[in-house]
């Protein structure tokens, strides 16, 4: 028991002490970061001058100004060619009656398989819980698709669809046959 005044005692006159010296300390501190600051200087690089323009003339006179009356006129005809060959391919389709499976996309529908059918293949679709027979120039989906094979395990689609521009592209799409799940 006797410690414990030694050790009061202890804590209280150390205490006084640092508290005595705490001030004299962060003024010295104080002092010494804006001496510090003072002398630091950031360095700036300066901005080199701009370089002189030189133009360039035109050297290419003998041949076809890029705004010339005959520029724009090759490139209007060789647009509306592509244009007529792009309706080419919607035409023939607008023109014909719809089928049934045509309402559907061809992401709603699942081959479940095929048969062959007075000796050509038949595949076997399956939308809505209803199964279609489905034969070679027969149309499916939305995009246009006509079916141009089937086999066994798959109907490949020729599609007509617009690309980001606007125009009419074909495409290839296919029907995978689907595994059975339990």
């Amino acid at each position: 028991m006797k410690r414990l005044p030694y050790f009061f005692m202890a804590v209280c006159v150390s205490s006084a002490l640092m508290s005595g010296c705490g001030a004299s300390k962060d003024d010295d501190i104080r002092q010494w970061m804006v001496d510090e600051r003072n002398k630091t200087r950031p360095k700036v690089d300066p901005i080199p001058a701009p370089k002189q323009f030189k133009p360039e003339s035109y050297t290419n006179a003998a041949t076809t100004e890029p705004f010339s009356k005959e520029k724009l006129t090759q490139a209007l005809k060789r647009d509306s060619a592509q244009v007529v060959a792009n309706g080419a391919l919607v035409a023939p389709e607008l023109a014909r009656r719809k089928e049934p499976l045509e309402a559907f996309p061809v992401d709603s529908m699942s081959l479940v398989g095929s048969i062959v059918k007075e000796g050509q293949p038949v595949a076997l679709v399956k939308v809505d819980n209803l199964l279609y027979q489905v034969k070679q120039g027969n149309y499916l989906g939305q995009n246009f698709g006509k079916v141009v094979k089937i086999n066994e395990t798959e109907v490949t689609l020729r599609e007509i669809v617009q690309d980001a521009v606007g125009e009419w592209i074909e495409r290839v799409a296919t029907l995978q046959l689907q595994e059975r799940s339990k």
